[in-house]
């Protein structure tokens, strides 16, 4: 009789600060630029992750406010408080967003942070943090749980970014929640199928149209011929 145990993944242990004192300077080593990891008396470590944002959905920011300055910054001041009038537009394709974070900072956090510095006021849990991985030739994606810590996934694959990057994208659950976005996001969203729709109509139509174009000359110079 076959006998099928069930066996629990057993979680690796923590490592040792000599540990991370040695990934470090092998991390470090391998660094091209002046981006290095630094490790702390308290045993944390501090470094930079690129995010690559990948938004098909237009996102939600204040009507007619600035971007935030360095001074903003500093001070911690939100500028998304200071008028209630929103508006949506999409992110630049593919844009990269440079952050300076630490070893105990969290995917949430990160999230938070990404959508403070773009002046975004959607409900983080919109979004999603990925790991994107090359293998083979091929592109791999795999979700971020809420508290994996992404810096420390950056010391283990090393700096180099073709191996690994983080991608920032829609938090696809299935259906979408349309009960998460706001009368007027949905509005938006809306006009923007509209258009879209009408821009691919135009293509379409272009497209065949030279087709006939062709086909016509085709047949034009065909009878000309004898035979």
């Amino acid at each position: 009789q076959n006998v099928t145990q069930r066996v629990e993944e057993e979680k690796p242990e923590p490592p040792t600060l000599q540990e991370i004192k040695e990934k470090i300077d092998k991390y470090n080593t391998k660094v091209t630029n002046c981006l290095l990891m630094k490790l702390n008396e308290d045993g944390t470590y501090t470094g930079f992750i690129k995010v690559h944002l990948k938004l098909r959905r237009p996102v939600t920011v204040p009507a007619g406010i600035r971007p935030q300055s360095i001074y903003d910054a500093l001070r911690e001041v939100n500028l998304a408080d200071r008028t209630a009038k929103r508006t949506s537009f999409y992110l630049p394709l593919d844009a990269i967003k440079q952050l300076h974070i630490s070893s105990t900072t969290t995917v949430s956090e990160v999230i938070q942070g990404l959508l403070k510095k773009f002046l975004v006021v959607d409900n983080p849990q919109k979004f999603a943090l990925f790991k994107e991985m090359r293998k083979d030739g091929q592109v791999l994606f795999q979700k971020l749980p809420l508290t994996e810590c992404p810096l420390y996934l950056r010391l283990l694959a090393g700096p180099d970014t073709d191996l690994l990057s983080f991608v920032l994208k829609e938090n696809e659950t299935g259906e979408v929640e349309w009960d998460a976005f706001s009368i007027p996001e949905l509005q938006n969203f809306l006009m923007i199928l509209d258009k879209e729709e009408k821009d691919k109509i135009q293509q379409v139509q272009k497209k065949y149209e030279k087709f006939k174009q062709r086909l016509q000359q085709t047949l034009k110079e065909a009878r000309g011929k004898p035979g």
